[in-house]
């Protein structure tokens, strides 16, 4: 019995070894680059393995590159994979661009990919062009009338500018500023709706698509829609701030005036406060003017005489008809 004891254990380690050996060394892998007619040695891939690369990963691609006739070696890929690149989706946008005869090379593409761009979705939009569609874009013409415009933008992608090129928010604020400066510019907003195809050759005329990733193919206004009198919202609201103006002043003015009829009252009052004090010393002085001689008795009576007969006249006008009396009543 340990005989066969002893050929089971080695059969098992055989098979243990095997499995190892063709989960490390990717033979299948290798035999089907070779049938492809791709050039890669076996200790090329172990090397892969050792460098923590998959080897699937650049022979794969490298197939489809060598049967496309792309030129590309294993070096290249495998750089591209270690720098953090996606290494199918570069080949095949190279392959799509040779098949569209768009000028793109391997470096190129590999550019865009790390930095952070589709290439491959860069390429088809180059072959098939992508409509951005902006939002509502409110404007006021100079009569004061609100204007909607919505429009539609059919952009390219450029591959020289895919590396640094701003990207769709740029093109549809672009979009967004030539569509208020054109309709800001319109005497009316009638202007706007009668001939809303000046707005596309204005916007168009400016260059937007100077320092992005994207080549403007056209812009279409899609469409447009009247808004609110802002003119006429403003004015009432100018208006209405004018009068709140207008309210403060005239109430400044008013208590100005509540103040001055104050301090006027208050000096009516010293006024008389200083003639009655002034009263109350006419009968010193004459005392002090019969004592000295200055005041003769004659004189004092006649003063007294037009006093009574001030007092008299005095009486008389406080006097009220009667008949004047009823007639109020």
């Amino acid at each position: 019995m340990e005989p066969i004891i002893l050929i089971f254990v080695v059969i098992a380690l055989a098979v243990v070894v095997l499995s190892v050996f063709f989960s490390f060394v990717p033979v299948m892998l290798w035999i089907s680059a070779l049938a492809s007619g791709v050039r890669v040695g076996i200790f090329t891939l172990v090397a892969m393995r050792l460098r923590r690369v998959i080897p699937s990963r650049i022979v794969n691609p490298q197939i489809k590159a060598t049967k496309a006739g792309l030129g590309l070696n294993i070096n290249q890929l495998e750089s591209h994979y270690l720098a953090g690149g996606n290494v199918d989706r570069v080949v095949n946008a190279l392959i799509a661009a040779q098949r569209a005869n768009i000028s793109l090379v391997f470096e190129r593409a590999a550019a865009i990919d790390l930095a952070g761009r589709d290439v491959l979705h860069a390429v088809q939009m180059s072959v098939n062009p992508k409509v951005i569609e902006t939002p509502w874009v409110a404007a006021v013409a100079k009569n004061g009338i609100e204007v909607k415009v919505k429009a539609r933008v059919t952009v390219r992608a450029n591959i020289d500018r895919l590396v640094g090129g701003a990207g769709e928010e740029t093109i549809i604020a672009r979009v967004g500023e030539g569509i208020v400066t054109n309709v800001g510019s319109s005497d009316s907003h009638k202007d706007v709706l009668e001939n809303p195809d000046s707005i596309s050759r204005t916007v168009l005329g400016k260059g937007l698509d100077a320092g992005t990733a994207f080549e403007i193919l056209s812009i279409d206004i899609a469409d447009v829609d009247v808004g609110k009198n802002i003119g006429a919202h403003l004015q009432t609201e100018q208006a209405e701030a004018d009068k709140r103006i207008a309210q403060a002043k005239a109430e400044e003015r008013r208590a100005m005036a509540v103040a001055h009829e104050q301090e006027m009252k208050a000096r009516v009052v010293e006024m008389k406060a200083k003639v009655v004090e002034a009263e109350s010393e006419v009968p010193l002085a004459m005392a002090d003017a019969l004592r000295s001689g200055k005041l003769g008795v004659m004189d004092y009576m006649n003063l007294r005489n037009i006093e009574s007969d001030t007092q008299m006249r005095s009486s008389f006008g406080k006097l009220t008809d009667p008949g004047t009396d009823k007639d109020r009543e």
